[in-house]
């Protein structure tokens, strides 16, 4: 049941401090390709499906090898523009113990995706030609601009019956001054327009405004999360709850809410090479398990097998395939493979 499937978003440069050195340490970087849609569109090309990214990369040899990166990720060229001269970039140092990873964005607002002129995309030869779309929440924090090209993809991939898919990722330092007040009605927009929905009780409650008198993360969850569903109605709520170990491995606990039931996936526990991208892997999991008619319970246990994986290999995008998120579902690590 293979599907046409687009994600909506920028295209960055991300710089890498080796292991685990400070950029005040470092003399050398790596560097690779990256962003929210890179991520769940190539996600999605392993999964078996036709992937494809809408965005806007330069006319010059930085959008050349970034053009490039994506065809080793197998991401369809159909829908990508080349203009403006600049790729928006983020330096990454990985964190380790008691020291958070940290995140450094530059030359964001001027990339050739945060410039793009109102004309950059075709948006109903788009809506044309896949099945669903996915957007994030990080590109709806960027400009008037990009929401304006953001809300009108959505609008005509609906008006042609396509899917679509809106993961909230808010990121306040995106908001800047305008933090959750200027958030709010583009959220609420986009949820309008969605079918499949990434969240939790922190989104409806932060962004949304929406009240509870529970006290529990859980209890928060199934309090508000129904409700954002009724409101906006929508087909599929999901999410993950995480949790730091002291001994540095992370907990992970999927759930998705649908035909107005919750499901949860076992609570998965190991160790981390590298968290950034992850949450796109449950995302593609998710998006994968509906668009092949899993149960709830099958659905909900591939994304968080798939987010497992994610954390266990180096860069952003998710390398993993079916099979190997089946596997990685009903076996634990074990010794070389030979």
């Amino acid at each position: 049941m293979a599907k046409r499937i687009a994600a909506f978003g920028e295209v960055m440069m991300r710089l890498q401090v080796p292991g685990y050195e400070l950029l005040t340490q470092a003399s050398s970087l790596n560097y690779s390709f990256s962003g929210t849609g890179v991520n769940v569109s190539s996600a999605l090309s392993r999964f078996g499906h036709e992937g494809y990214l809408v965005s806007r990369i330069p006319s010059n040899p930085l959008g050349d090898a970034a053009e490039s990166y994506l065809r080793k990720l197998g991401i369809s060229q159909s829908f990508l523009s080349r203009g403006g001269s600049y790729l928006g970039m983020y330096f990454l140092e990985n964190g380790f113990g008691a020291r958070p990873g940290r995140v450094t964005y530059t030359n964001r607002q001027e990339s050739s995706f945060n410039t793009a002129p109102e004309d950059t995309y075709d948006v109903d030869h788009i809506a044309r030609n896949i099945d669903m779309i996915h957007f994030c929440g990080i590109t709806l924090a960027m400009n008037d601009n990009v929401r304006n090209h953001m809300k009108s993809l959505a609008r005509a991939v609906k008006t042609n019956g396509g899917t679509v898919v809106f993961d909230c990722n808010y990121r306040p330092t995106h908001w800047r001054d305008g933090g959750y007040a200027k958030a709010k009605p583009h959220y609420e927009e986009m949820l309008g327009l969605a079918d499949i929905v990434m969240m939790n009780e922190k989104d409806a409650m932060l962004t949304l405004g929406m009240p509870t008198d529970k006290c529990e993360r859980q209890e928060q969850l199934m309090d508000l999360i129904p409700a954002v569903a009724k409101k906006y109605q929508i087909s599929v709520i999901a999410g993950t709850h995480r949790s730091i170990n002291g001994d540095n491995t992370h907990s992970l606990k999927g759930f998705m809410y649908k035909n107005q039931s919750f499901t949860f996936s076992e609570l998965l526990t190991f160790s981390v090479y590298d968290r950034i991208g992850a949450g796109d892997a449950y995302t593609s999991g998710i998006i994968h398990g509906e668009v092949e008619q899993f149960t709830p319970k099958q659905t909900v246990d591939f994304a968080a097998a798939a987010s497992m994986l994610a954390h266990t290999i180096v860069g952003d995008t998710p390398m993993s395939s079916v099979g190997e998120v089946f596997r990685a579902m009903t076996e634990r690590v074990g010794d070389v493979e030979r």
